[in-house]
C-alpha cells in the first residue's frame, strides 16, 4: 500500500474472501428467511398487536444494519500481500511465539482487526502485542506493557 486513506481497512486475501461469503449470505439466505419470518407473522394478524411482526421488523432491521455495515467494509478492504519469503513476522504471517513469563508457545498470525479472533491464534495487527511484534526476526525478545504487566515474548519461528 503505497498511499494509504485513513479509511483503508488492512485485511487478509482469505479475510476478504470470508468477508465476501459472510456479505453474500446474508444478502441471499439472511433476507430470504427474514422475508419469510415476516409473512409468517402477518398471518397471525391484526399488525398493531402482532408482537411477533415487530420483533421480525425489528430483526428485519439490524440485519439490514448489519449488511451495510459489511458493504462498507468491503469499500474500505486493502489486500495487504505477505513476502512467504520475509526474514519478519509480518502482517499476514504465521509465528510461534514463546511467552517468557508462563512458558507457553503461543501460534499467531497477524490480520486485520476485524479478522482477529485470537481463540483461534488471529493477532489484531492493531494489538499492542502484535505491533510489538510486527517487523521482527526469530529469536528476537520483545517487552510488552499489558494491563496485567509486562509480558516478553519471543518469536522461535516463522511459519
Amino acid at each position: 500500500m503505497s498511499t494509504r486513506h485513513p479509511d483503508d481497512e488492512p485485511i487478509t486475501a482469505e479475510g476478504l474472501k470470508a468477508l465476501k461469503h459472510e456479505l453474500g449470505d446474508l444478502e441471499t439466505r439472511g433476507r430470504r428467511e427474514m422475508a419469510v419470518r415476516i409473512l409468517r407473522a402477518r398471518e397471525l394478524g391484526d399488525l398493531s398487536e402482532n408482537a411477533e411482526y415487530h420483533a421480525a421488523k425489528e430483526d428485519q432491521a439490524h440485519l439490514e444494519t448489519q449488511i451495510k455495515r459489511l458493504k462498507q467494509r468491503l469499500r474500505n478492504a486493502v489486500v495487504v500481500e505477505t513476502e512467504a519469503k520475509a526474514e519478519v513476522f509480518a502482517f499476514g504471517r504465521t509465528a510461534e511465539v514463546l511467552d517468557e513469563g508462563s512458558g507457553e508457545v503461543h501460534r499467531w498470525r497477524i490480520v486485520g482487526a476485524t479478522e482477529a479472533d485470537l481463540s483461534a491464534g488471529k493477532l489484531s495487527a492493531q494489538s499492542p502485542v502484535a505491533r510489538a511484534l510486527l517487523d521482527r526476526a526469530p529469536g528476537e525478545l520483545v517487552e510488552v506493557p499489558t494491563p496485567r504487566g509486562s509480558r516478553r515474548l519471543r518469536i522461535q519461528r516463522l511459519l
